[in-house]
């Protein structure tokens, strides 16, 4: 691709990242006056409470951490959080551990408990401010006892393999897990808890960013049970998760916390960043740069391969319409996924755009960047990729074949061998993925 393109895409897509730069979006929404914490429309008194706690999990966390401490300075008592490898940052009070992601190990399990016994000490006196982002419910593991973590890794990985929904996946998560659905807010009371969340899921619901763990469960064990049988897991999943789920659905076990319960009188949940802020600025920046925008959804999901090929359509009926010199940059972000059938190495980001620059093949003036805003697609070292109509042609001058990488999921090597990954670091944020089309006339 040429090199002017690379950096107008990579302009833009940078303009979307600072919008939700976690620390940044910390600060916009959290302020202190004298004795009085402001958290978006809320105001606290400090002087009442005794401890003042920073706690939470996330790829973001660490940066909102550090926003929080430079806040509230020597008023700030302790903290913990855990972040991905990689992803910690040195804190003066608060301690961070770094666990895996996005498959939870031991260490995040050995933080995730340290954490829990931490917030089980809290009384009223204290403030707990929570700062989660994506990644969060991986980071932070916490199997419903008396399960072990082989049994709730097990379960998921059966109801994943059965190709249940997300909602389906977290329904199951929150009621086998000892944090979610509202279980962390429940351990806090009777603390004041304050929850900053940075969004990584389509919707920006509550209970779904990092599992929820300080927001209302609409789920319930009930509802567990009908898709355990739904799937016909009754026989495959671990005997202690089937025998939690079924006592639960009977009522000996107690339910995760629902909308109404007391606990959440104590509780405020502020979303303070999402694809959509980015989306919203990378659209200003393109503008700023001369070329018409429209944002085509934040909502984007589906198989890779799929959405790759709606946006090509999309793409192409554009230039169609245009005449010499116009210039349009369509954006779109969400949440692609990819079935693995190959063996090869890449992201749905990755994959999505070899699945375009297949689709354009031939085209003039049509160029992609995708990218996951935590700078990471999939278990690589990349945030996505670039490809426009020629690269399929540059592909194959080289001896590759595009077809061939996509049917075994070779998507980074393929990128890799053109020179077309955009290759970011660790981004310090996450509001899932972001596609940037630019097209001339």
């Amino acid at each position: 691709m040429d090199q002017p393109i690379k950096e107008l895409l990579t302009t833009i897509f940078r303009a979307g990242l600072r919008a939700v730069d976690p620390a940044a979006a910390v600060r916009r929404h959290v302020a202190l006056a004298g004795s009085r914490l402001r958290v978006g429309d809320r105001f606290y008194g400090l002087d009442r409470f005794q401890r003042i706690i920073v706690t939470g999990a996330g790829k973001g966390t660490a940066p909102m951490a550090q926003a929080l401490e430079e806040i509230l300075g020597d008023r700030l008592t302790t903290g913990w959080i855990i972040v991905k490898n990689g992803h910690g940052l040195p804190l003066q009070k608060t301690r961070v551990r770094e666990a895996g992601h996005p498959v939870p190990d031991a260490a995040g399990l050995d933080a995730a408990r340290f954490i829990l016994d931490r917030l089980k000490e809290c009384t009223a006196a204290d403030l707990v401010l929570c700062a989660f982002s994506g990644g969060g419910s991986a980071l932070l593991p916490a199997p419903l006892p008396p399960l072990d973590f082989s049994e709730k890794q097990q379960a998921t990985r059966l109801l994943l393999a059965s190709g249940a929904s997300i909602d389906e996946l977290n329904a199951l998560r929150k009621h086998i897990s000892a944090v979610k659905g509202g279980r962390l807010a429940e351990i806090a009371a009777p603390a004041q808890v304050v929850s900053l969340l940075l969004s990584d899921v389509i919707g920006d619901r509550l209970d779904v960013i990092a599992s929820g763990p300080t927001a209302p469960d609409p789920s319930t064990y009930e509802e567990v049970q009908g898709i355990m049988d739904k799937y016909e897991l009754k026989e495959k999943i671990p005997p202690r998760v089937f025998e939690i789920i079924t006592q639960g659905g009977q009522g000996f076990i107690p339910e995760t916390p629902k909308p109404g319960n007391p606990v959440f009188r104590y509780v405020q949940n502020l979303i303070i960043g999402s694809n959509s802020l980015a989306v919203a600025a990378a659209q200003k920046v393109a503008e700023s740069l001369g070329y018409e925008t429209s944002v085509i959804s934040t909502t984007l999901s589906g198989e890779a391969a799929v959405a790759a090929g709606g946006l090509a359509r999309r793409a192409l009926e554009v230039k169609e319409t245009l005449a010499p010199g116009r210039k349009v940059c369509l954006i779109s972000g969400g949440e692609t996924t990819v079935t693995v059938r190959g063996a090869g190495r890449g992201g749905r980001n990755t994959e999505l755009a070899m699945a375009f620059a297949l689709e354009i093949s031939g085209s003039d003036k049509i160029s992609l960047l995708a990218a996951g805003t935590d700078g990471t697609d999939g278990p690589t070292d990349a945030a996505g990729a670039l490809a426009d109509g020629q690269t399929v042609a540059r592909a194959l001058a080289r001896g590759l074949e595009p077809r061939y990488y996509l049917a075994d999921n070779d998507s980074y090597t393929f990128f890799e061998k053109i020179d077309d990954l955009l290759i970011t670091g660790p981004t310090g944020t996450n509001v899932m993925d972001i596609q940037l089309i630019l097209i001339e006339g």
